[in-house]
């Protein structure tokens, strides 16, 4: 069976893109301004702090609250880059298409994962 070319993938058509592209940008700065005030919050981020080398009953909260920080900034770290990637995506007119197979991808699975990269069925094999 010949593998699609580019040119034999079904696209969106780029009218149907424009609203797809403004949330997924308003997305991108509600997931940057999380990010932001989850720094703020992470008890490390005090540069007072760091120069404090006392032991104090909070240590262990204070690494905890770090901890979390940490995590919570990773996880939104990769969200902002696969929102970025899915705007690259409507950029180039590849938004919607399966990474994978080139089938497009359902737009219920793009309405709740705007920045879905493969059809549920490439994800179901994926993840095996």
């Amino acid at each position: 069976m010949a593998k699609k070319t580019k040119k034999d993938t079904i696209r969106f058509p780029s009218e149907l893109l424009v609203p797809v592209k403004e949330l997924l940008r308003a997305q991108l700065k509600l997931l940057k301004l999380r990010r932001k005030n989850i720094m703020s919050e992470d008890p490390f981020s005090d540069p007072e702090r760091a120069l404090d080398n006392a032991a104090t009953d909070t240590e262990a909260e204070e690494q905890f609250g770090h901890d979390m920080a940490e995590a919570m900034k990773y996880q939104l770290e990769e969200k902002i880059e696969q929102t970025k990637e899915a705007i690259t995506r409507v950029k180039n007119g590849d938004y919607g298409t399966c990474a994978k197979c080139g089938k497009m991808i359902n737009t219920d699975r793009l309405m709740a994962y705007p920045e879905a990269t493969l059809c549920m069925s490439c994800k179901a094999k994926s993840e095996k």
